[in-house]
């Protein structure tokens, strides 16, 4: 069966996290990703947080799966023109050093394109053209200047950031989308064209109902309204703790067991009211009129939510996730991750995965979490550095074993 993107070729020039993430992604989709990395080194991200002394990090095997791996040094002559050759001969080339670091090299926007018309060329930078467009950027600082971490946490607490890592992963799934847009855009032009996708402007993004409740700041403050219960209100949006931001009343709850991930998070809505009360034994409450109703309720969440937690924790998040599912009642336990790594049906789908590697064994990933019926994905073993540079030169850039030979003593390779 062939794979959705199969016969793109990428050029990827990306390191750490944001570029990288969307790069295995294309990867995934059947794209012949070659990622080129510095000579003796490669990606950081190879010796950051290492587990097994001189191993490839989980860092990065769990973000480049399913690429090849060159190392060049565009820097020097030889490498240059082997950079050449194969922008010319790829579809895609995506990029994320710091701002200005290829145009230093002479390979602008400008530049690339004359060499490659039809060329995509994806650009992931910290910040978009303004006042932070020269600053770098790393995950939390795009979750701070995105909105994130402004509206997470408690209202009498600092701002937080977010496990999720939503400036790099979230930019790259953002990166996704505009190399298939114009992928797609090029079938009709025949021409490539330049993506540029900001962490910030990903981040406020995936932040947008909370600029919604800016402006309905406007018009008085949001007590009325559920995700907001106790909220202090400034002239901008607050943080809202574990209230649920779609209107409707939630809180995460203790369960039996008094972990720190013993949790469930309960929402309450007018049909399950009464079987939540029945459960709590609190059959008085379904018709009092300080709770029959939504409206009612709402001076009381913490009253109705304590009466639901003396509840919760006499049973397991797993059992008290099966009584309320019975009456189609929102709710979700707090799942770690080592509950979310032996998950069996996240398994069986696919979207964790044991990978063989040739020097670490086996380990864990995220699969792709994108699932195409035509186009089925097999997660394979990131790239050992350099393991493909001779195969990629000799069938794409044409050289011979000669011209391998004269470009890795010239430190070009």
């Amino acid at each position: 069966m062939t794979k959705a993107l199969e016969g793109i070729r990428i050029l990827d020039m990306t390191h750490v996290q944001s570029g990288p993430s969307a790069t295995q992604i294309l990867a995934w989709f059947g794209a012949d990703v070659i990622k080129v990395e510095l000579p003796g080194r490669g990606d950081i991200t190879r010796q950051q947080l290492r587990d097994i002394p001189d191993v490839d990090s989980l860092y990065f095997t769990m973000l480049n799966c399913n690429k090849r791996s060159i190392t060049l040094n565009t820097k020097s002559e030889t490498g240059k023109e082997i950079f050449v050759k194969l922008i010319k001969a790829c579809d895609i080339m995506v990029e994320n050093f710091a701002p200005g670091a290829l145009d230093r090299q002479g390979f602008s926007w400008e530049k690339i394109h004359e060499i490659n018309p039809r060329i995509i060329f994806a650009s992931i930078k910290g910040f978009g053209p303004g006042p932070y467009a020269e600053c770098k950027a790393y995950e939390n600082v795009a979750q701070c200047m995105g909105g994130s971490a402004s509206t997470t946490g408690f209202d009498d607490g600092p701002p937080v950031v977010t496990g999720a890592q939503i400036g790099d992963s979230g930019t790259g799934i953002h990166c996704v989308a505009g190399i298939l847009a114009a992928l797609y855009q090029r079938q009709k032009t025949g021409k490539g064209q330049k993506v540029e996708i900001a962490m910030q402007d990903s981040v406020l993004n995936l932040t947008r109902v909370k600029l919604r409740d800016q402006q309905r700041l406007k018009h008085g403050p949001l007590k009325e309204f559920p995700q907001y219960p106790n909220g202090h209100f400034g002239d901008a949006t607050p943080r809202s703790g574990n209230a649920s931001g779609g209107g409707q009343p939630g809180n995460a709850l203790k369960c039996k067991g008094g972990g720190p991930n013993d949790y469930i998070y309960v929402i309450i809505q007018p049909p399950g009211w009464e079987p939540i009360m029945k459960m709590c034994g609190r059959e008085d409450l379904i018709t009092h009129p300080k709770y029959a109703t939504p409206e009612a309720r709402l001076p009381h969440l913490d009253e109705c939510f304590d009466i639901i937690e003396k509840w919760t924790q006499t049973l397991t998040k797993y059992e008290v996730m099966e009584k309320l599912n019975q009456f189609d009642i929102p709710c979700g336990p707090v799942l770690d991750m080592r509950e979310l790594a032996e998950d069996k049906s996240l398994r069986d789908r696919k979207t964790v995965v044991e990978v063989k590697h040739p020097k670490r064994g086996t380990f864990l990933t995220v699969g792709c979490p994108i699932k195409l019926s035509d186009s089925p994905v097999e997660v394979m073993a990131s790239p050992l550095l350099g393991e493909h540079t001779e195969q990629v030169l000799k069938e794409i850039v044409g050289l011979d074993d000669v011209r391998i030979k004269v470009a890795r003593q010239e430190g070009a390779i």
